[in-house]
């Protein structure tokens, strides 16, 4: 059994989950279920940064005098959306517990006993909101481009990390691995960051500067910059400083899910950082683009902040799930819309999944009496093979549009074979050539149930349930489920209540 380890980013709990993390979150999760399909074990982790100047203010701004109080609050409602959301996350890491800090000590001790940490003075640029120095090169009109506040100028006596020690090393595993930073964009970005722009790092700040930290080892004075803690959550959430052999089994991470803005902190502080401590680097980091609101950038102000729970619970959480991942190519930049997401509600789930599934389950009731009918092989019309391996090429490759796209074309093709043999016709002129047509569309629709698996979980299960093989297929592995033909015998429809009802206004 091969092993898949795949991760998003840890999130700031200075607020409550919004639309852009569930992205990555829902990604991670179709790549989970869709690796669980095919048989691998599967580790899922999220979590929550906590030791964040970003939340010491936020706890603040909400009245709390205890942070732990705060942190405890939001971890808690982080965790809870996503559970309502049935994320299948086999572990929720905090940044804040005993396993995470012991981790932490244990690398800050193997960096600095490599000689990779050193002290000095830093003066310049820091920017509270990216939790990240800043270099002149990186500001826009003297203006952070993220946050549109000028940085703070700092100057304090810290511990720095040998970044630069590791340039030479960090362009020929970037050259030698072309998948390791995707999409191709990203990786050309951090190349260029890493030989021209990359300087040792600040690892530290003055307790005096900041209220959020983990204290470095044997300096009770300094607290470990955030950055050099919370990427150690990849590690520490499986045993790394608390349970080597579980170390040993999960590390490295097959892929990090990142969003843009943090890549250059996972494509060069990370594997530096691992490289420093003689630790394998993770095998691919992909980083997705961002979305704007209906053509306008996501913020407070413009009360244009999407809540995940609320489009849930308007829509469902699968085609939530769907509309993310095939509106927006994975890796590029897009735009979320409620009204897009009607309209995808309605013609391609609504239409191309729900109607084809009602009027096929409704023609077997009507001409077949709900049987499931043996057909003969030459009446057959196959789906071929090429259809499965472009699905799993793409899932390989991260490419969540394109294998919905594989799925949508077999619905497609089953609407226009509907259209074009006319099985309403067919029941008075040609009578005998019904169990054909009807097999053919009930086939495709059993193995559409098994391709959606991983992107809209409950809809395939509700799908079995219809085709009556909630029992038959519940104990199939994959490959048996892309099997041509693999019904049971004396099988019989279940038609229930439409895939997707209408929306109320």
């Amino acid at each position: 059994m091969s092993k898949f380890y795949v991760t998003t980013p840890i999130y700031y709990i200075n607020d409550k989950p919004h639309i852009g993390h569930v992205y990555t979150t829902i990604a991670a999760d179709v790549l989970a279920r869709y690796h669980r399909l095919r048989g691998d074990e599967v580790f899922f982790l999220t979590g929550t940064d906590e030791n964040s100047q970003k939340n010491v203010e936020a706890a603040a701004k909400h009245g709390y005098e205890n942070i732990q109080e705060y942190l405890d609050m939001m971890a808690e409602n982080w965790q809870q959306t996503f559970a309502e959301l049935k994320m299948t996350n086999d572990d929720f890491i905090r940044t804040t517990q005993e396993r995470h800090l012991a981790g932490v000590e244990k690398f800050w001790q193997m960096v600095s006993e490599k000689g990779d940490i050193y002290e000095g003075e830093y003066e310049g640029l820091y920017c509270t909101g990216c939790e990240g120095f800043k270099a002149e090169s990186d500001l826009v009109d003297g203006l952070c481009p993220l946050h549109k506040k000028a940085p703070d100028v700092i100057k304090e006596k810290n511990y720095f990390f040998r970044l630069t020690a590791y340039r030479e090393a960090l362009l020929k595993h970037i050259d030698d691995n072309p998948d390791f930073i995707q999409p191709l964009s990203r990786r050309n970005e951090v190349r260029s960051y890493v030989e021209n722009f990359m300087t040792d790092l600040s690892i530290s700040r003055d307790v005096g500067a900041v209220q959020a930290g983990i204290p470095v080892p044997g300096d009770e004075s300094q607290v470990i910059y955030v950055w050099f803690d919370a990427l150690l959550n990849y590690m520490t959430a499986v045993g790394f400083g608390t349970d080597e052999e579980l170390h040993q089994k999960w590390w490295p991470a097959d892929v990090h899910l990142v969003g843009k803005d943090i890549i250059k902190f996972h494509c060069a502080l990370w594997p530096a950082m691992l490289m420093s401590a003689g630790l394998p680097l993770p095998k691919k980091v992909f980083a997705h683009g961002f979305f704007t609101i209906d053509g306008e950038k996501m913020s407070k102000s413009l009360g244009n902040v999407i809540k995940p729970l609320e489009v849930a619970e308007q829509f469902g959480r699968d085609p939530l799930r769907f509309f993310l991942l095939k509106e927006i190519t994975f890796g590029e930049d897009g735009d979320f819309s409620l009204q897009r997401l009607q309209e995808r509600y309605q013609g391609d789930l609504g239409n191309d999944l729900g109607n084809l599934l009602h009027r096929t389950l409704s023609m077997t009731d009507k001409y077949l009496d709900g049987r499931v009918p043996v057909v003969e092989d030459g009446d057959q019309v196959k789906l071929e093979p090429a259809v499965w391996e472009r699905y799993e090429a793409a899932m390989d490759k991260l490419e969540f549009g394109e294998a919905l796209e594989v799925i949508w074309e077999i619905l497609r093709w089953s609407n226009k074979y509907i259209d074009d043999q006319k099985p309403w016709a067919l029941a008075k002129e040609s009578p005998e050539k019904i169990p054909a047509v009807m097999f053919n569309l009930l086939e495709r629709l059993r193995q559409v149930a098994w391709l959606l698996k991983p992107f809209m979980p409950e809809v395939s299960d509700k799908m079995l349930v219809q085709l009556g093989l909630t029992d038959s297929e519940a104990g199939k592995t994959y490959e048996q489920g892309k099997d041509w033909a693999a019904w049971p015998e004396n099988a019989t429809i279940a038609k229930g209540e439409p895939l997707f009802p209408r929306l109320e206004a």
